[in-house]
């Protein structure tokens, strides 16, 4: 039951009774009662004044009489100048209530037909997952599964950027300095492996850099000429013409990293209903770029090199082809925005990807409109902020990031340090205890990264992710698994859990407002596309359950009703902690 709803019905019913005139739904206005006032929720009565012809104040006080007289819901009233605020009865908290425990699916919003494509990860295959990858994977996992809670059917999609400058400069790096070096020799995980080249590229376009300089060459020209460089860009050109040796080595190289990436992907808990590869998507952009020149939309310089001018839309001139045939990341984005629109029957497409890219997806609509794509308006870009770290931001070519799989066995270990020096895990077995500190170490990581707007930059602290006390992961972990412990204690006296029988503490009736309102942070959160309002209801509910258990007596409870309805209350507690968590891709333990 919504109380809202209801009370916009009994307020219209009290204006027509009243005054002998139904008012329009606009004129009829509610919202949560202050804090510093008596009620639940208030009903503002300035508008329904132009129907009763009489002072806002006059007006609250009579439609207040009205429907504390015809509501048995309503407990109470009063009036503070023109607002009216009413208090329900702890009877209808108690048919709420009711309504939740009976509800299986409780916060789950109905099917809407819609489809909508959540593109996340889109990593370079040159390099292994950093922490900033994985704040993208679980901003974009949460949000698919977020809108799937709010009744969309999602397909959950990755563009693996497997081509282009990047690779090559492994590949050419590997081909000079690896000897032979694969993931097998090496011990290394293949990413890693690939990752490292990278970073050895990079080291040696810096020292002819600097020696193009010394030799007296400008700093810009020196970054354009250095062999190394002229080495890559060739062999970009070499693969598109589809050298055999080139293509060969380009597989070899790719296919290292696609098992590194697998095996990060598993340990976070991710997947994908598809995977794109650009090198077999970045054609169709091309010939994207051949229809725009055919319509006029787009123009060729002297050089071959083909553009966009945007600068009529206030914006600039953007590339599309460079002068040797090769292609940009625009282009593949044409050619897969169109792929997928076409494939699918899409009624939106969400783009999960960094805030440095805001203007890249700005340009992209816009061209995909001149082409005449209509549905470019259902394109949204969800700009997330960077992830940096207390010593300051991450620089891959520098080998300088985060990376993930360090991350990810770091917080295990934290996690493990801190669960044994609790001292509660005598009664579990070596292999339940591992599962439980990698659950925890997860735990303890998603919370800390998804809890924050994803707008915000953020400053990522390992050590205060895995605190047991505060707005954190494992603090809603340990709740939950105390909760499950009192219901499997209660269970074993033979006591059961009862909704609808014992009167309702007001505390009681505070959290039961709070699960009531699980269904609207779904809806809420959804229509944001932030998980963040999700994650911090969940921290709230949490901490609500542990002034109530540490205030009230449940087990030693002698009333039996009132230990059957407390029971039921901490047990719903625990299934929406669970829901909630779920959509942020968390699990809750049974015990701790």
């Amino acid at each position: 039951m919504n109380p809202e709803n209801f009370m916009l019905e009994k307020a219209a019913e009290a204006v027509g009774a009243l005054y002998g005139q139904q008012p329009e739904e606009k004129m009829i206005q509610t919202q949560a009662t202050r804090k510093e006032f008596e009620g639940d929720i208030t009903l503002v009565a300035f508008p329904l004044s132009r129907i009763s012809k009489k002072a806002p104040d006059v007006t609250a006080k009579e439609i207040g009489e009205y429907i504390k007289e015809h509501t048995p819901e309503i407990e109470s009233f009063n009036v503070v100048k023109g607002f009216l605020n009413l208090k329900f009865s702890g009877a209808f908290w108690q048919r709420i209530f009711d309504e939740i425990f009976r509800t299986p699916d409780f916060g789950q919003q109905p099917v809407t037909g819609k489809t909508i494509m959540v593109e996340y990860s889109s990593p370079n295959t040159n390099k292994p997952l950093h922490l900033g990858h994985i704040r993208n994977n679980l901003l974009g996992w949460s949000v698919a599964k977020l809108l799937e809670a709010n009744g969309h059917k999602v397909l959950k999609v990755n563009l693996v950027n497997d081509r282009g400058i990047h690779i090559c400069k492994s590949m050419l790096a590997w081909l000079k300095m690896g000897n032979g070096e694969t993931p097998q020799s090496s011990g290394m995980k293949g990413d890693h492996l690939v990752g490292k080249y990278y970073v050895a590229f990079s080291n040696q376009l810096k020292k002819e850099v600097e020696k193009l300089k010394e030799d007296g060459m400008p700093q810009q020209e020196a970054e354009r000429e250095a062999p190394i460089l002229k080495e890559a860009q060739a062999m970009l050109v070499r693969w598109e013409q589809g050298d055999p040796e080139v293509v060969e080595l380009w597989k070899k190289m790719n296919g290292w990293v696609y098992e590194g990436f697998e095996q990060t992907y598993n340990r976070l808990g991710i997947s994908f209903d598809r995977t794109y590869y650009e090198s077999q998507t970045y054609l169709l952009g091309k010939s994207l770029v051949q229809e725009g020149l055919a319509k006029g939309i787009f123009e060729t310089h002297p050089d071959g090199s083909v553009w966009c001018d945007l600068t009529g839309d206030g914006l600039d001139k953007k590339l599309l082809l460079r002068g040797d045939g090769t292609s940009v990341y625009m282009t593949q984005d044409l050619g897969t925005a169109r792929q997928r629109f076409s494939e699918y029957e899409l009624d939106e497409h969400i783009y999960v990807v960094g805030n440095e890219q805001n203007y890249h997806f700005q340009v992209l609509k816009l061209i995909l409109k001149k082409l005449g794509f209509e549905w470019s308006d259902n394109i949204y870009h969800l700009s997330y902020g960077m992830v940096e770290l207390p010593e300051g931001k991450m620089k891959s070519r520098e080998g300088t990031v985060v990376d993930a799989d360090d991350l990810l066995e770091g917080m295990y270990r934290t996690a493990r340090e801190t669960s044994l020096a609790l001292g509660k895990l005598e009664d579990m077995d070596e292999q339940e205890q591992e599962r439980l500190f990698e659950m925890i170490g997860l735990g303890a990581l998603k919370y800390f990264i998804i809890k924050v707007d994803p707008r915000k930059t953020m400053l990522f602290d390992p050590k205060e992710s895995i605190d047991f006390n505060g707005n954190t992961g494992p603090f809603i972990q340990y709740t939950h698994a105390r909760i499950k412990s009192i219901l499997r204690k209660a269970a074993a006296l033979g006591y059961r859990e009862e909704s609808g029988k014992g009167k309702l503490l007001p505390k009681e009736i505070e959290i039961i407002k709070l699960l009531n309102s699980f269904p609207v942070k779904i809806r809420e959160a959804g229509a944001d596309r932030s998980p963040a309002v999700i994650a911090n209801y969940a921290y709230d509910l949490a901490k609500e359950f542990n002034q109530y258990y540490h205030d009230t007596s449940i087990l030693k409870e002698e009333d039996a009703q009132a230990r059957g309805q407390r029971l039921a209350l901490i047990g719903v507690i625990a299934k929406v902690l669970t829901k909630a968590m779920d959509i942020l891709g968390i699990r809750l333990p049974e015990r701790m």
